[in-house]
């Protein structure tokens, strides 16, 4: 994948594929081009080279920032987007993320009254409306405490474990090392590596005079390593 903004490359022939039931998380510096792949994953925008082997509508896409109403209840929010994503039964669609997001107990609840954390997994919820099966996700937990970020994730690992690909960009390396099976790494618009978080730390430890005590510390050596 290739994408230029004016004379700046903002991503340099990248590529990544998710599994079926895996977690991939992106990782890398500010600026590397983590979002930017992702939307163009989602087909928000185009790239200037190469191609996405999996349709649009095949994909959910959650941005960082929460796309939903918040005079709007949360069954309404999954109504509004379930006609939108043309569901050939709505009100079937509701119910079944109601349940899958258990929000059930919150359907009438005003959007705007609900917690970071809630918000998010309605944010997830009408990404997953048309029942894609890969998600894509960008910075999901961003400005969540640490009771919301462990809960959200709970509900994202239980979509893995229906089989859904999940693909996430995240500033938390250790949120990468806890929760994703493959990490991409990025910066300036390249990709550096692509394998699990435990063959990170091994390429870091192969080199003369690593002292990585922990993944954050070998992906920041990696990184430094690699001249980012």
């Amino acid at each position: 994948m290739v994408k230029r903004f004016g004379d700046r490359v903002a991503l340099r022939e990248v590529s990544l594929s998710a599994a079926p039931g895996k977690l991939l998380a992106i990782i890398g510096p500010n600026g590397a081009g983590k979002t930017t792949l992702l939307s163009i994953l989602a087909g928000i925008q185009s790239p200037d080279g190469g191609e996405v082997a999996s349709s649009p509508r095949r994909v959910g896409w959650v941005p960082q920032q929460p796309s939903l109403y918040g005079k709007l209840t949360v069954a309404e929010n999954l109504r509004l987007f379930a006609r939108l994503e043309r569901c050939a039964d709505p009100d079937a669609a509701v119910g079944r993320m109601l349940d899958l997001a258990d929000l059930r107990d919150r359907a009438g609840d005003m959007a705007s009254t609900l917690s970071g954390g809630n918000r998010q997994r309605l944010n997830i919820a009408i990404g997953l409306l048309a029942e894609p099966p890969a998600l894509l996700l960008d910075e999901p937990s961003a400005a969540l405490d640490p009771r919301q970020r462990e809960r959200l994730w709970e509900f994202i690992s239980a979509l893995a474990g229906r089989g859904t690909a999940v693909v996430f960009s995240t500033h938390n390396v250790a949120e990468a090392e806890r929760y994703a099976q493959q990490v991409v790494v990025l910066a300036d618009g390249e990709r550096l590596f692509a394998g699990s978080p435990a063959e990170l730390e091994r390429v870091v430890a192969d080199r003369p005079g690593s002292e990585a005590r922990d993944f954050e510390a070998a992906f920041v050596a990696f990184l430094r390593q690699r001249g980012h």
